[in-house]
């Protein structure tokens, strides 16, 4: 059986803060989740299919790596999509860096097969 994983990418040409990568990070993990799921009554339910059960029930790996550029961001995020890979990005609004410029900042792949995330972001540099 092989292991599930989720992978944070940030942008380093943004020079974000530290926490500022953190909580953009933690906000792109956490909607990848998140948007499976919808509300039933005050419940919110997220469904366990087999590429977030195993993650959410087993180990819980996650990969940071990062690229330079909004460009190499968005191609990421569609070729998960294409993929049909879970993927999350995240576009920070602007208002404690970046001037108030709404900037996409982050983008989780995954939870998924460690094997079609590689497929993604596998050549990344680590963070």
């Amino acid at each position: 059986m092989s292991e599930h994983k989720q992978t944070i990418v940030l942008r380093k040409d943004l020079n974000m803060r530290k926490g500022k990568m953190v909580a953009q990070g933690a906000h792109a993990s956490m909607r990848a989740i998140l948007q499976l799921g919808q509300q039933v009554g005050s419940t919110y339910v997220i469904p366990l299919d087999e590429r977030v059960k195993p993650w959410l029930t087993g180990r819980f790996k996650k990969i940071c790596v990062s690229v330079n550029s909004e460009a190499e961001l968005l191609a990421l995020y569609e070729k998960a999509k294409a993929a049909g890979v879970i993927a999350a990005l995240i576009r920070d609004a602007g208002l404690t860096e970046f001037g108030g410029v709404p900037t996409y900042t982050a983008l989780a792949v995954g939870p998924d097969r460690e094997e079609r995330i590689d497929e993604i972001t596998g050549g990344l540099p680590l963070l």
